[in-house]
């Protein structure tokens, strides 16, 4: 690792002191993507801002009709929570299934969505259920918050603090994943909502994006076979030694008909 000062604020105003107080500060959350960067000398931060001792961006509580989860929230707690499993099951099981138990234990929903690695799981939930992240400065709608491979709607100096998830009808989300990372070759979050189906799919492109002729599908008749007959394109899909663009576009139909099943 290069040299960096390391800070571990108590609160959000400390943390967002803290970004300003070097040349190029990072936020660290779990740690599960940065620290393996910084161990291959492939970043080099003036500044380490650790958000773990800020108790206020943590756990998980309803708030009108809306399953609400700070941001410091780990895998684990997010698969485990009681008030998740009952509301929103599909993403109760989502958090179970991402990495292995030592990555739940440490991860957190704000690392991974800042971080918006193309094969993560939890984007795919957030635009799928149409979700809201709120940062300390303002709220960004789940389709504006993705913008390109590893890019978000974040600034710098930015913070999430919370992702509002709106309790849908019914929801599920499957993945074919690399039986060795677990990350999605490809995933589908389905979710039926009282503003309509929305289909989202992580792993296959290079950021999450939504399947919407499926969903128009999905809209006149919530069911696996409504959909049997849709293609996804190839074009611009991720492709690399674990699947062919054209493997991942097949999957994309394979997923979300076995989430509408599931949902």
């Amino acid at each position: 690792m290069y040299n960096f000062d390391y800070h571990r604020p108590a609160s959000l105003e400390e943390a967002a002191s803290a970004l300003t107080s070097g040349d190029d500060p990072k936020i660290v959350a779990g740690g599960m993507t940065l620290v393996p960067t910084l161990k291959q000398r492939l970043a080099m931060p003036s500044d380490l801002v650790d958000l773990g001792g800020i108790a206020e961006i943590k756990g998980v509580c309803e708030e009108d009709g809306a399953v609400v989860i700070g941001a410091m929230t780990t895998h684990a707690e997010v698969a485990s929570n009681d008030i998740v499993k009952a509301k929103i099951p599909a993403l109760a099981a989502l958090a179970g299934g991402i990495g292995d138990p030592q990555v739940r234990n440490r991860g957190t929903i704000g690392g991974s969505i800042a971080n918006n690695d193309p094969a993560a799981d939890y984007p795919s939930a957030v635009v799928g259920l149409g979700a809201t992240v709120r940062t300390n400065k303002r709220e960004i709608a789940g389709d504006d918050f993705f913008t390109g491979l590893f890019e978000t709607a974040l600034a710098d100096d930015e913070i999430i603090v919370s992702v509002s998830f709106p309790v849908p009808e019914a929801a599920s989300y499957q993945k074919f994943d690399n039986p060795a990372s677990r990350y999605a070759i490809v995933g589908v979050f389905v979710a039926k909502t009282g503003g309509g189906v929305r289909v989202a799919v992580t792993g296959a492109g290079p950021c999450v994006f939504r399947q919407s002729e499926m969903e128009q599908a999905l809209s006149g008749s919530f069911s696996a076979d409504a959909i049997s007959g849709i293609s996804t394109s190839a074009d611009g899909l991720n492709s690399d030694i674990h699947a062919s663009a054209e493997y991942r576009a097949h999957l994309v139909g394979v997923m979300a008909r076995r989430a509408v099943a599931a949902a």
